[in-house]
């Protein structure tokens, strides 16, 4: 084979493999009343992790608050808001019982290194490219059924690769 030739293969086995482990895809935002909720994703994690972090972006386009008071994935024991901390190289998560509020005109974000969802008792892991199904619980809005996409593991963004950095140690 020529050299060309060989390049040209090992380019497109490698956009094919790349084309299997692809981003998370955005779904279209979910309105829930004068609720819009977008992008909810989570990590994907390595086989026998029993948590897994989750993020969404909410948004109250009315003129009532309501409050995220909880969230689910059928795969997962229970789910929680969590806050996150840096207390210098350690980082310290916290259940936030009370919920988040969402007052009139308020967008609250659940990201990576911040507030998050926090699905424990994982019965299986969740796999980049496949959609995991849930909900988000509000005060006033109630159930809402909505769909994770998965990123890679790391990821800090639904449609970001893997970690740059190694993460720091958990403390729960």
């Amino acid at each position: 084979m020529t050299r060309r030739i060989c390049s040209a293969l090992c380019f497109a086995l490698s956009v094919t493999t790349l084309g299997l482990a692809a981003p998370a895809r955005a779904a279209e935002p979910v309105m829930a009343g004068a609720l819009r909720i977008e992008t909810p994703w989570m990590r994907a994690t390595p086989g026998g992790a029993k948590v897994a972090g989750g993020y969404v972006r909410v948004t109250n386009t009315g003129t009532q608050a309501d409050r995220l008071t909880g969230a689910a994935i059928a795969t997962a024991g229970r789910g929680a808001i969590h806050s996150m901390t840096m207390a210098g190289s350690v980082m310290k998560m916290a259940p936030v019982p009370e919920g988040l509020p969402i007052g009139p005109g308020q967008t609250i974000e659940l990201k990576p290194g911040g507030l998050h969802l926090m699905f424990e008792d994982l019965k299986t892991a969740p796999k980049v490219g496949e959609p995991v199904s849930g909900t988000l619980s509000f005060e006033r809005a109630g159930t809402v059924p909505v769909t994770f996409a998965v990123a890679p593991i790391g990821a800090t963004s639904p449609n970001a690769a893997g970690p740059a950095a190694p993460a720091p140690h958990h403390h729960h």
